[in-house]
């Protein structure tokens, strides 16, 4: 599954769209920033409920190629301003994050999503 393949999803709106149209690798999900520093895997969607700048900086550090933030929490301007810089994909959506983790896995694994 490519970026390109999250932002046609009606699920996810895409906030920030300067990004290289990578393969997605896997996903992660988690609200802890180091343990997302230690886990996420490179090439993957950072799914989170963590809106901010931090969030950010830590994905770049762990090689994050794009996040979704859920519940429909509001990214701040600085936070997309910093996802542009680093060429990392943010996504919206009001979809909790197990409902979101279960739809991106289903893409991952080539199955068709709901």
């Amino acid at each position: 599954m490519k970026i390109s393949d999250l932002a046609s999803m009606e699920q996810f709106t895409c906030l920030q769209e300067k990004y290289e149209d990578i393969e997605i690798e896997a996903g992660y999900t988690s609200d802890l920033l180091s343990d997302v520093m230690g886990n996420a895997a490179e090439n993957s969607v950072l799914i989170t409920i963590q809106a901010h700048k931090n969030t950010v900086a830590v994905s770049s550090l762990a090689g994050v190629a794009a996040i979704i933030i859920c519940n429909n929490r509001i990214a701040p301007e600085d936070m997309l301003a910093a996802s542009a810089e680093e060429g990392i994909a943010v996504f919206q959506t009001s979809e909790n994050q197990f409902k979101t983790s279960a739809l991106v896995a289903r893409h991952l694994d080539g199955r068709a999503a709901e």
